[in-house]
């Protein structure tokens, strides 16, 4: 009997663990960020309470639209930590994306948090792919009001499908959920990945390879 309820302790602990081990809940009230202290830490050094600020938990401009005059016709305008140092510890940011007609979030991944999206203007085509090996493709038109969640880790876009501007909110269960751009990520590391893995992996030409890394 003790050693069941020796190893349902260690199973709560484990689960308990794996619940938290992304962002741990805090220990004090706040914990203003401090990028100024060097001190490494699993996210960034707290301020002396007492020269915390209300500056330190506000942020004004979410109601300004972005600039979508570049190659995917999309703006992410983020508040994650570095914008809004009262985040820190918090587990939580967002971000105003702004469409221009028929622009993409392009293919990307949040390495760390799980991404909830709101449309407020416009329509949106969501969609994520589900792990290896089944790869099914979930995807949606939302319209305004509608909202799409995007697990943690899974590869996800967005495209404008309408003719006129659309923009969304979306939050994240992190204060810096990361984001890695597909594309970005393997035609444009520094230095370049080998154009023969890379040929192999998507069954092309080498000199397509080539043509794509130019690219990025």
């Amino acid at each position: 009997m003790a050693k069941h309820i020796l190893l349902y302790g260690l199973v709560a602990l484990s689960v308990c663990c794996f619940v938290f081990a992304f962002e741990p809940s805090p220990l004090q009230d706040f914990c203003v960020a401090d990028p100024s202290n060097s001190a490494r830490v699993n996210g960034l050094a707290c301020k002396n309470p007492m020269s915390v600020s209300v500056d330190d938990f506000s942020f004004s401009g979410l109601h300004l639209p972005g600039n979508t005059s570049n190659p995917v016709g999309s703006r992410v305008t983020p508040v994650t930590v570095a914008q809004l140092p009262g985040l820190n510890t918090l587990g939580i940011s967002m971000v105003r994306i702004d469409y221009a007609p028929w622009g993409i979030s392009p293919p990307q991944t949040h390495p760390r948090a799980t991404e909830i999206i709101t449309v407020l203007e416009g329509s949106l085509q969501v969609g994520f792919v589900t792990s290896n090996p089944d790869n099914s493709h979930i995807t949606k038109v939302l319209q305004k009001g509608d909202m799409f969640v995007f697990p943690v880790g899974l590869v996800h876009y967005q495209r404008n499908v309408g003719n006129v501007n659309t923009v969304a909110i979306a939050a994240f269960s992190s204060q810096n959920p990361g984001v890695i751009t597909i594309a970005n990520a393997v035609f444009g590391s520094k230095p370049d990945i080998a154009n023969d893995i890379l040929a192999k992996a998507f069954q092309v030409d080498k000199s397509i390879v080539d043509q794509l890394q130019a690219t990025f």
